[in-house]
């Protein structure tokens, strides 16, 4: 993977080089925190051999174009992005290893839109549970009854199993993601030696996550008060009570979705009803974007046609087939839809 750099600050360069061009009340702007958070689809699945094949090709090299100079990817100067131990400016690769997510083309639209400077700060992992893993503290403990279910059957594989070691998972993730983003935003000097002191302002929450949650019929029962609390939670702790929130809809199998998926997503969308939500929150419906082509070849078998799926996916289905034209009009539409909450842009309608 060759990257080389895009410097679109070179015309404020100049201006800075001129006597008197910058005035007191010219100072940058505060940079544009943008969090994006969930499991493993929002860590990015589709690989960079993929990636690299399709942005060649004449059926889809139009997507990526914007991404390349020649023959080589670039990175945006105005766009960072830190993605747990990983960092710098936003290019390809800041999916999984060797992937790519929605963060490239969430980056991509963020960047074009705002003159300030952008974060992106990506806190996912993938297998966690919003029942469990990302239960933020509104939600409390589960049930009791819940909780002696879980250490009998964990009991059966570890006897000494205590119900402390039962509920320490519980909010895990939750805590380590208000960490991520705290630790990031209080030394960004440290994480982005460009960062002049402007400030930053938290500008919209990105939210991917559901599969261990959808093929648990407990857990699902329990999303929409779960997806609830964890909404105001998070706006409660970090101190930004408008916080523009952004829930992507789970969208495995497209149109097609079996009746778990079904319920799921309803269980999903039922979190806009809420009327405190009403303006603040947008449901992005991610079934627009699965990607056919990835589908057809996959179901007549992938491994015996696996030059014609390596043309078009390079996963399984629960991570959207790998695709990476699903991963960028995803990250596209959640840079739509956040800057709809927050009245800059008119996001494009989804299809009911």
């Amino acid at each position: 993977m060759t990257v080389i750099r895009m410097n679109k600050s070179l015309l404020c360069a100049v201006l800075l080089s001129l006597p008197g061009a910058l005035q007191a009340d010219d100072k940058p702007k505060p940079v544009k925190v943008f969090i994006l958070a969930g499991q493993s689809n929002m860590e990015g699945k589709a690989k960079m051999s993929l990636v690299d094949f399709q942005a060649t090709q004449p059926a889809t090299r139009d997507l990526f174009k914007h991404w390349r100079a020649g023959d080589k990817w670039i990175e945006r100067d105005d766009v960072w992005i830190k993605f747990l131990d990983r960092k710098g400016k936003l290019t390809v690769g800041y999916g999984s290893p060797k992937c790519i997510g929605p963060e490239l083309e969430f980056g991509a639209v963020v960047g074009d839109h705002y003159g300030e400077q952008v974060l992106l700060i990506k806190t996912a992992w993938g297998g966690r549970s919003l029942y469990r893993d990302f239960r933020s503290p509104g939600a409390g403990e589960p049930a009791e009854k819940i909780v002696d279910a879980m250490l009998a059957d964990q009991r059966k594989k570890k006897p000494e199993t205590t119900v402390e070691d039962v509920k320490k998972p519980f909010g895990a993730s939750y805590r380590e993601m208000l960490s991520e983003i705290n630790n990031t935003l209080s030394d960004l000097k440290k994480h982005f030696p460009d960062y002049a002191g402007q400030g930053y302002e938290l500008a919209g929450f990105i939210w991917l996550q559901g599969w261990n949650d959808m093929i648990n019929a407990d857990y699902t029962a329990a999303h929409t008060a779960n997806l609830t609390h964890f909404i105001r939670d998070v706006r409660k702790d970090l101190k930004s009570p408008k916080l523009p929130f952004v829930i992507g809809q789970m969208g495995v199998d497209g149109d097609h979705p079996n009746a778990g998926v079904k319920k799921f997503k309803d269980a999903q969308a039922a979190v806009m009803e809420v009327p405190e939500f009403k303006g603040n929150v947008a449901l992005v419906k991610t079934d627009l974007f699965w990607d056919t082509d990835a589908e057809a070849v996959f179901k007549k078998g992938w491994r015996e046609n696996i030059d014609e799926w390596n043309k078009v996916g390079s996963d399984y289905a629960y991570h959207y087939y790998g695709s990476a034209k699903t991963m960028l009009r995803m990250g596209r539409a959640f840079a739509e839809a956040v800057l709809e909450l927050r009245g800059e842009k008119k996001a494009a309608p989804q299809a009911n």
